[in-house]
């Protein structure tokens, strides 16, 4: 039905048996027509690796390097939260609260950062965009000036990467107590403490990583990356994440091709 339409659609054909012995083996077809079933491809791939633990989360892996990439990080079984952090959504909705935003900075007045403010790699402010500043006294429109990672909630489909983040220090802004953030970024922070310098670094390397960009990927199939999702995600351990952060600031090279380099050492 959408053969005609500009449009990105897939649909998913399920055949499910109920059994009760768990199977050793999944079978995966997929073809690229949405007409036919012409050119299918066909892989069969351990259960426990398409149904992942007590969560259910379900991977249709289409090849062999979605496969590996899912055997590398399924060794690790930490996860955000795991380690004392967590990936939130941004605070403010800025079109329903047209009132309190601004253009230019005033008495009272805080950052409000969105997506375009995440430049290579690092948050920059100001860049001049209007609305970039909000006045306001509501608490669940503002958080602690503190240092984030922050992450785009949504990409364009023909965008490369799917996580796209940026490093927020707060002492690049110290005149500020409290900031805020657009709801169409994502920010990971600590549960109950501030996060180091170099644990946001060791983040920045995960999610700015060609490995785990590959396998957000094959965990969702849309352009939204949820925070859900996200926070279900396998990662190493926190000492091996500010080790890595160390290694990034040390060789101030904030590249993808560096990171997959630094993660290499941990997950080869």
């Amino acid at each position: 039905m959408f053969d005609k339409e500009d449009v990105l659609q897939e649909t998913i054909i399920i055949k499910v048996k109920k059994t009760y012995q768990t199977p050793e083996n999944v079978t995966i077809t997929s073809s690229q027509s949405n007409n036919d079933f012409d050119n299918l491809t066909s892989l069969t791939v351990p259960y426990s690796l398409v149904v992942s633990g007590d969560d259910y989360y379900v991977y249709l892996v289409t090849d062999e390097k979605e496969v590996s990439v899912l055997e590398r990080l399924h060794r690790f079984d930490k996860t955000l939260p795991d380690i004392g952090l967590k990936m939130k959504t941004g605070l403010t909705v800025d079109f329903r609260n047209r009132e309190i935003l601004r253009d230019d900075a005033e008495d009272g007045a805080i950052p409000l950062f969105y997506s375009q403010h995440i430049k290579q790699g690092e948050v920059q402010f100001p860049i001049q965009k209007e609305h970039e500043y909000v006045v306001t006294d509501q608490k669940g429109s503002m958080q602690d000036n503190r240092n984030y990672l922050f992450v785009k909630r949504f990409t364009a489909k023909e965008e490369r990467r799917r996580l796209q983040c940026g490093v927020y220090l707060s002492k690049k802004y110290p005149q500020y107590k409290k900031i805020s953030t657009q709801n169409k970024i994502n920010f990971v922070d600590g549960l109950m403490t501030e996060m180091s310098e170099c644990l946001v670094y060791g983040l920045y390397v995960i999610f700015n990583s060609t490995l785990y960009d590959e396998y957000y990927r094959i965990l969702n199939g849309s352009t939204q990356v949820n925070s859900t999702e996200i926070n279900a995600m396998p990662v190493l351990d926190l000492e091996s994440i500010q080790e890595m952060g160390r290694k990034l600031m040390k060789s101030k090279d904030m590249s993808e091709n560096n990171c997959n380099m630094i993660l290499e050492g941990y997950c080869g």
